[in-house]
């Protein structure tokens, strides 16, 4: 099946208020403007520096959105050039986000990432800590939160169903307060295998990688 047609498939399964996010990390910017050419302009990357190297190399006008891990010390490169940072998990990357965007005079748009497996090996904040990093967006000027993010747990049908349903209890519950500096707009929770389950729960922009560009291959010079 070549990437027009996976894209094609992937679009009719996705109602039209989904946003669809192509993950392109590892991706050359060939096969990202194959991808491109298929129609889709929104583009997903989980380093920093790969993310930057891309959009400036690029020779086609996309939509770029950081969707993994942010250090502090990172944020002065992404500054202006990403759409929505996907991965606010800490008081303190907010402090740095916050700081670094008001020198620019720009606004940051960022997803607030819950780890609402509390797996080990995930970033994100624990739902202990939701409440604290709300109340710290509230007193911003250059940061404005969109929505939530996950990633959630491997595990069957039945255990993704739980963890997108609780995801989605927890937006609309946000989404029902009155907020200065709060937007609940996006739930991005879903990727290639799990992706239907999270629509059918109330996701509204999944993030999809090898089900568009086929399998990563790693370390292949």
């Amino acid at each position: 099946m070549s990437i027009k047609e996976k894209v094609e498939e992937i679009q009719t399964n996705l109602p039209k208020n989904v946003t669809l996010i192509a993950v392109s990390k590892t991706r050359t910017l060939d096969e990202i403007k194959e991808v491109y050419n298929a129609g889709i302009r929104i583009f997903g990357e989980n380093k920093v520096q790969e993310l930057i190297d891309k959009i400036e190399n690029a020779d086609f006008e996309a939509e770029w959105h950081l969707i993994g891990h942010l250090q502090t010390n990172k944020v002065k490169y992404i500054a202006g050039k990403v759409e929505l940072i996907h991965s606010l998990d800490s008081i303190k990357l907010l402090n740095e986000i916050e700081k670094v965007y008001s020198k620019k005079s720009l606004t940051a748009k960022v997803l607030i990432q819950i780890n609402i497996g509390e797996e080990e090996s995930k970033t994100g904040i624990n739902l202990s800590e939701l409440e604290s990093i709300v109340q710290a967006s509230e007193d911003c000027k250059n940061v404005k939160v969109m929505g939530l993010m996950a990633v959630i747990p491997q595990g069957n049908k039945a255990e993704c169903r739980y963890y997108f349903s609780k995801m989605n209890k927890i937006f609309l519950e946000l989404k029902e307060r009155k907020f200065n500096n709060i937007e609940m707009k996006y739930l991005s929770m879903g990727m290639t295998n799990d992706y239907k389950y999270a629509v059918s729960e109330g996701s509204n922009m999944v993030r999809i990688g090898e089900g568009i560009f086929g399998k990563r291959f790693y370390n292949i010079k």
